[in-house]
C-alpha cells in the first residue's frame, strides 16, 4: 500500500449510529486510573475466547466500553464494537478505526499478575493492544468532527479472518491503528502475506514390502519437491521479509486396513513480490493426480513506510514518552493485510507487548509497558485527530 493515498479523497461520515440506527451523542472524555486500566485488560485475558468461542470475551469487552462512557454493541458477524463521538464540527467527520482482535490461539495459561506482569492466553497477542486501545479511546481530548471506532474482531487467528472480512467492506475510515504487538516503543509498517495448503493422499492398503510407495511416500515426496520450488523462487534474495516461508503446520497418516492415507498442513508466509494466488499455481502444476489440494487464507503482503501518517503520529508519541521509535515488519500475518488493500488509508500496527512470546506457553505482558502503551496511543491520536482535520 502506498502511505498516505486516501489523501486524495475526503472521507465524508455522518454522526456515527447505534446498533438500532440512532444517532451517538457526543462522548465526554473521561480519566482512568492505571489501576482501573489494568483491571481492564485483567478482565478481557481473563475469559477465554479462542477462535470460534469468542462471545464470552466480547460481551466482556462491550461491558467495559459501556463502563468507559462509549456506546458499544456486537455487530452483525459478533465483532465488538465501541464508539467514542467526538464534539460536533461544521465540517465533514471523520473517523479513525481502533482495529484489535479478541480471539487467541488454544492453549490454557493460569491467568495470574505476579510482580507487574500478567500471565494467560491473549495478554499479547492481543488483547493487551485491544484493552490499551480501549482505555485510550476514552481518555483522548478528540477534535471536532473525530470519532473513534475500536474494533473487537472475531477468527483473526483463523484463516478466514471474518471480524475484519466485515469490517473491510462495512468502515470507510480516514486512518487505522491496528492492536498488535509491536512493544510501547515499536511501530510496526508491514506484514508478510500467507498462502495455507491441505494435501491429501490415499490409495488402497498394500503390503509394506510391495513395489508401489505409500501415500506418505507420495506426500514426502511432494513436499520436497514444494521445497526445491521455493528455494527457486527465493534465488537471489536476502531478509526473512523478502523470502518465502515454507513449513509443515500438521501431518498424520492413517491405515484403516482397506485404505491408506496421508495429510499434510503447510503455511507459506509471503514477501510483497509474491502473490499467493501465483504460489498456489506454481504448486498445483507440480502436484501429482493422487494428490489433493486444498487452499485457503490468500493473503498478500502489505507494507507502508514511516511517512505514513498513523507511523509519523506513533513516532512522535512514542519521542513524548521518552523513546526511540523503531519501525519494524513482521513475519507474521494480520488483520492489516486484510483491510488495508480495501481502506487505503494511513495505517500501521502498534501495542505493547514482545511478539516473541505470541502463541507460547510463556504468553506475558508488562503492565508498566501496557501502561506506557496507553499513554503513547492517547497522544498518537490526539495528534492524528488533528492532523486529519488540516486536511
Amino acid at each position: 500500500m502506498t502511505p498516505g493515498m486516501d489523501h486524495d479523497r475526503d472521507v465524508l461520515m455522518a454522526r456515527p449510529e447505534t446498533a438500532c440506527g440512532c444517532p451517538i451523542a457526543e462522548s465526554l472524555q473521561v480519566e482512568i486510573d492505571d489501576q482501573r486500566a489494568i483491571d481492564i485488560v485483567h478482565r478481557l485475558v481473563a475469559v477465554p475466547s479462542v477462535s470460534g468461542c469468542e462471545s464470552d470475551a466480547v460481551l466482556t469487552f462491550v461491558s467495559a466500553a459501556n463502563e468507559l462512557g462509549l456506546h458499544a454493541h456486537i455487530d452483525q458477524v459478533g465483532n465488538g464494537i465501541a464508539i467514542r463521538t467526538g464534539p460536533s464540527a461544521a465540517g465533514p467527520r471523520r473517523e479513525i478505526v481502533l482495529l484489535g482482535h479478541i480471539d487467541t490461539v488454544a492453549g490454557v495459561i493460569p491467568v495470574r499478575i505476579e510482580h507487574d506482569v500478567l500471565f494467560g492466553r491473549g495478554s499479547v497477542d492481543a488483547k493487551g493492544p485491544l484493552a490499551a486501545m480501549l482505555v485510550a479511546a476514552a481518555v483522548t481530548e478528540l477534535p471536532p468532527g473525530i470519532d473513534v471506532r475500536v474494533c473487537a474482531a472475531v477468527g483473526e487467528e483463523t484463516p478466514s479472518s471474518p471480524g475484519a472480512r466485515h469490517l473491510a467492506t462495512a468502515l470507510r475510515p480516514a486512518a487505522c491503528i491496528v492492536g498488535e504487538p509491536s512493544g510501547w516503543d515499536g511501530v510496526t509498517l508491514g506484514y508478510k502475506g500467507t498462502l495455507v495448503l491441505h494435501a491429501a493422499a490415499a490409495r488402497a492398503n498394500a503390503h509394506g514390502a510391495g513395489p508401489g510407495e505409500s501415500a506418505s511416500d507420495a506426500l514426502h515426496r511432494w513436499w520436497q519437491d514444494v521445497r526445491r520450488a521455493v528455494d527457486e523462487f527465493n534465488q537471489g534474495r536476502a531478509g526473512v521479509f523478502d523470502i518465502i516461508q515454507a513449513t509443515i503446520r500438521h501431518m498424520e497418516a492413517c491405515n484403516d486396513g482397506l485404505e491408506e492415507s496421508a495429510a499434510i498442513t503447510a503455511a507459506f508466509r509471503l514477501p510483497p513480490w509474491m502473490n499467493p494466488h501465483r504460489l498456489e499455481d506454481s504448486i498445483r502444476r507440480r502436484t501429482p493426480v493422487m494428490i489433493h489440494l486444498l487452499a485457503e487464507g490468500h493473503e498478500r503482503a502489505i507494507r507502508t513506510d514511516r511517512s505514513d501518517l498513523v507511523a509519523q503520529c506513533l513516532s512522535a508519541a512514542i519521542r513524548a514518552e521518552g523513546g526511540r521509535p523503531h519501525p519494524k515488519v513482521k513475519t507474521g500475518t494480520a488483520d492489516m493485510n486484510v483491510v488495508a488493500p480495501i481502506w487505503r488509508c494511513p495505517i500501521a500496527a502498534y501495542g505493547p507487548g514482545d511478539s516473541e512470546l505470541d502463541h507460547t506457553p510463556s504468553e506475558r505482558l508488562s503492565l508498566a509497558e501496557y501502561l506506557r502503551s496507553i499513554r503513547v496511543l492517547r497522544s498518537a491520536l490526539a495528534d492524528l485527530g488533528s492532523r486529519l482535520c488540516e486536511e
